[in-house]
């Protein structure tokens, strides 16, 4: 098989947002031809999440969790002969800077496998292009199950549309059921006032939460929608507190229910409001200040902090002072990185990459099956990550504590 060697980068890729180079020793005097196995050369890891703006301190997490696994990896020399180097790029949670950021990705010959995105509609411009390129997405954060399964998925047909996409958290339609399930036998609630932000993600979470409250026995006292970037919510707090409904279940980011939940506690309405995964983060605690005391999200996976595998992550994430929120998704960016570094293990051999390189990596990622940070890496027929725990977790003195982990069947 005819072999060729990727390019060592002898500047510092920049975007809109900060691109970082992982640590790691590269020979600068080696011969970039790749005639010489015993020659380094550069693997790149694209990132792609929102950097700045909205849900930017989620979306650094992701960017710092796989660099964290690229200097991992250069500092053990995982894999022998290369040296992994990240490259962010800042989507702004916009779908159409993130299909540019795909083409950008895609045009590099050095990029093997890219970490992102952070929000599923960012997601659904990008699948297209990675696919065509048989390059390797892996999302530390989408749960939009239409990603991996299709459009038609909830009437039971389910089709992978894009071999080349896949993720490391869990899907929606765990996460939904999993939340009305707690809220209705462990809360208590029978009411409930539902409101989603009208993206993907929140949408698609709100229906799912819906039906399975309902499906509990429970009582949805009315609906809303909200807009991104909406901070004026005072229409919406007096429908939910002419409601009479006990919980106000949230789809959709940290941005805007951060606001909405302050503005309905000063409003009087003391209830509790309940959020999946794109709400759970501290940002969310430090700007609603004491209003978020008692609220409720649920997130993928297990506390971070509880597991041993993620001290040492934990660690130089915080030695480093990287900014951003490594709690939420940061452990999960750096497995879907990690994946990606065995997948190039197994497809590089002796500093020379093939010219079928991404098209291995994306038949070897698809086989992972490893002990992660974040628990459990493997993947499905679909792309869906094997790995089905959740967690629920309650504003408690300041800070998110969790409450209940485990498993939803969704049959």
């Amino acid at each position: 098989m005819r072999q060729r060697s990727l390019l060592i980068l002898t500047t510092v890729l920049t975007t809109g947002a900060l691109t970082l180079t992982a640590c790691g020793s590269r020979d600068d005097d080696s011969d970039s031809s790749g005639g010489d196995g015993g020659k380094n050369v550069t693997v790149v890891i694209g990132v792609d999440a929102p950097l700045t703006g909205q849900n930017s301190a989620t979306g650094l997490g992701l960017q710092y969790g796989a660099q964290i696994a690229a200097d991992d990896a250069n500092k053990n020399k995982s894999v022998p002969g290369v040296t992994f180097k990240i490259k962010a790029l800042d989507d702004k949670a916009l779908p159409a800077s993130g299909q540019q950021n795909a083409s950008a990705l895609v045009a590099e010959k050095e990029v093997l496998g890219v970490v992102g995105p952070l929000n599923s509609g960012v997601a659904t411009s990008m699948q297209k292009t990675f696919a065509n390129a048989n390059l390797v997405e892996i999302s530390p954060a989408n749960t939009a199950p239409e990603l991996t399964q299709g459009k038609d998925w909830q009437t039971g047909t389910k089709k992978r549309d894009y071999k080349t996409y896949f993720r490391t958290a869990t899907t929606d339609a765990l996460q939904g059921g999993f939340a009305a399930q707690y809220a209705f036998k462990d809360l208590k609630k029978k009411s409930v006032y539902v409101v989603d932000d009208q993206q993907t993600y929140g949408a698609g979470l709100a229906k799912l939460f819906k039906e399975g409250f309902v499906k509990q026995g429970g009582k949805v006292a009315g609906q809303d929608h909200v807009n991104t970037g909406d901070k004026d919510f005072s229409t919406l707090v007096t429908k939910i507190k002419n409601s009479k409904a006990d919980l106000v279940y949230y789809g959709g980011q940290y941005d805007e229910s951060q606001i909405l939940t302050k503005q309905l506690k000063d409003a009087g309405a003391k209830i509790p409001l309940f959020g999946g995964d794109g709400m759970f983060s501290d940002t969310y605690i430090k700007t609603a200040g004491a209003a978020a005391e008692g609220d409720l999200a649920t997130s993928v996976g297990v506390p971070l902090d509880t597991l041993p595998a993620a001290k040492a992550f934990i660690a130089e994430y915080k030695a480093k002072k990287y900014p951003g929120d490594y709690g939420t998704y940061g452990g999960y960016s750096y497995d879907a990185a990690t994946a990606i570094i065995k997948a190039v293990g197994n497809v590089v051999k002796d500093g020379k990459i093939p010219d079928d390189a991404r098209e291995q990596v994306v038949a070897e990622v698809q086989k992972s099956n490893f002990s992660g940070i974040a628990g459990p890496v493997s993947f499905d027929q679909y792309g869906d990550t094997t790995n089905k725990q959740l967690t629920v977790y309650q504003v408690t003195k300041g800070a998110w504590k969790a409450v209940n982990s485990g498993t939803y069947d969704a049959g």
